[in-house]
């Protein structure tokens, strides 16, 4: 048996009629972007790969800890080039990873897995800038949760 077979066929026997009028009256969520602002969050994931034009790049996915966005994501895309390297090294200072070579960066990437951080997003125009601006310990509640209030500013 193929896999296109093995497919066809446990696809042929499952009943989603009992979802029919859930689907027809359930509404899409949209996925605004977070808007400009300051925020705590914690780096989830940190990649390296190519930029459209091929120069190496940091991807940054960070998730908001607190306040009324609290689990939305943040991206930041740092394109590593001549000019831009000085930029990213003081993010990478912030976050506290010193590196002796910047070759070293691809095999200390897991350290930065988790760092929580002050971030400050802006728009303007097409382009969005997450910037860096401090890196921040949170204290945790005893079910081991961020607090959140409504009035924190970020």
């Amino acid at each position: 048996m193929s896999d296109y077979e093995e497919y066809e066929t446990t696809n042929q026997s499952v009943d989603l009629t009992s979802f029919d009028d859930d689907f027809a009256t359930a509404e899409a969520p949209e996925y605004d972007e977070v808007p400009d602002g300051k925020y705590q969050a914690r780096i989830e994931s940190v990649k390296l790969e190519s930029s459209q034009k091929g120069d190496p790049m940091i991807k940054f996915d960070l998730e908001v800890l607190s306040g009324s966005h609290a689990g939305r994501h943040i991206f930041k895309n740092s394109v590593i080039t001549q000019t831009s390297i000085p930029y990213v090294k003081g993010d990478l200072k912030t976050l506290g990873l010193e590196l002796s070579k910047f070759s070293e960066l691809s095999g200390r990437l897991e350290e930065l897995l988790d760092v929580t951080l002050e971030v400050t997003k802006r728009t303007r125009g097409d382009y969005t800038n997450v910037y860096f601006n401090r890196r921040i310990r949170l204290a945790a509640t005893s079910n081991g949760e961020v607090p959140s209030s409504p009035d924190m500013p970020f």
